[in-house]
């Protein structure tokens, strides 16, 4: 049985990662600080013999010596506030988990020869100049502003895994995520669809910043999760960086009247000023994650946000 750990466990798509892994009968070890990630994301997997989960994290140089970890064979590496309103909040510890955290998985891999998959971010190219972005696009991103923070620690995330591969040979793969969604992101989390479809919901006014015509790319988090976990099973993804998105583009004052429709919600549409710094456009060439690894999302947005509305409503009736 693969041993396999997981940083950001009790976060969103943390713990979708954990229970698919569990499925495919790996033994996981969930490691969270609990910062932004909840217990009750993990809690039926409490129990479950092949699931352990640790309160720790993993900017503290104690994490090497955890002697849960021994024998890993895969890290998958996502700890880290990936809402704005949260790593604003809490700027120095993202900087940390995306530097310093990352070095420390980086360490356990090269020690117990195990794989790597390093969850980065679209972000990464920043307020983009080119369109959409492919790989080999090095982004337009402003190191002194409220997302740098996010931003940039994980392009120097991206950064330090690089110098391991080269100088230990460290397995290491790099995915960059472009807006993972569907139900189990927080209510707080502020980010567009969990927004949306609480506003829509609870017939409250659904906020959209600017005009709304600025664009994103949503990958349901199915989707995400099975690119990977491809990811991390393809020897030809080793010291490469590969877009995990869907690369059907919408502009967010689409989505939220794609979502009121949905939710046959009676919630009004209406604008608040455009947050600094924040992207115009943000679309993935995901070429290389079908050459490579044979993906390509599979749930459109009207599936996708079926599925998320559904969920949130019976959540609200608990």
């Amino acid at each position: 049985m693969k041993r396999t750990i997981v940083t950001g466990a009790a976060g969103f798509l943390g713990s979708h990662l954990c229970k698919q892994l569990l499925h495919l009968g790996c033994e996981v070890v969930g490691l969270d600080n609990l910062s932004t990630g909840r217990m009750e994301n993990v809690a039926d997997l409490e129990g479950v013999g092949a699931f352990r989960f640790l309160l720790c994290d993993i900017a503290d140089a104690a994490v090497l010596n955890l002697e849960e970890t021994e024998g890993a064979h895969e890290i998958y590496h996502l700890a880290s506030p990936a809402s704005p309103k949260f790593y604003r909040e809490m700027p120095l510890q993202t900087i940390a988990a995306n530097t310093v955290g990352t070095r420390h998985m980086l360490e356990l891999a090269n020690k117990h020869k195990a794989k790597l998959v390093y969850t980065s971010t679209s972000e990464a190219y920043g307020d983009p100049k080119v369109h959409p972005q492919h790989e080999s696009y090095r982004g337009s991103v402003h190191t002194w502003g409220p997302r740098a923070c996010y931003d940039e620690s994980k392009r120097l995330g991206e950064t330090i895994c690089y110098e391991y591969f080269k100088r230990f040979q460290v397995e290491v793969k790099v995915a960059r995520l472009f807006n993972t969604y569907s139900a189990g992101l927080r209510n707080d989390d502020g980010r567009v669809i969990s927004n949306f479809v609480n506003q829509a919901i609870e017939g409250e006014a659904i906020t959209v910043y600017g005009d709304g015509s600025q664009t994103r790319s949503f990958c349901y988090v199915d989707d995400t999760i099975r690119g990977l976990i491809r990811m991390m099973e393809a020897d030809n993804a080793t010291g490469e960086i590969i877009n995990i998105g869907n690369p059907v583009e919408h502009s967010v004052l689409e989505v939220a009247k794609l979502v009121k429709r949905l939710a046959e919600s009676s919630s009004a549409i209406t604008f608040l000023p455009l947050p600094e710094d924040d992207p115009k456009v943000r679309s993935p060439v995901i070429e290389k994650a079908e050459f490579l690894l044979g993906w390509r999302p599979e749930i459109d947005l009207v599936e996708g946000l079926t599925r998320t509305i559904e969920a949130y409503r019976n959540d609200h009736k608990k």
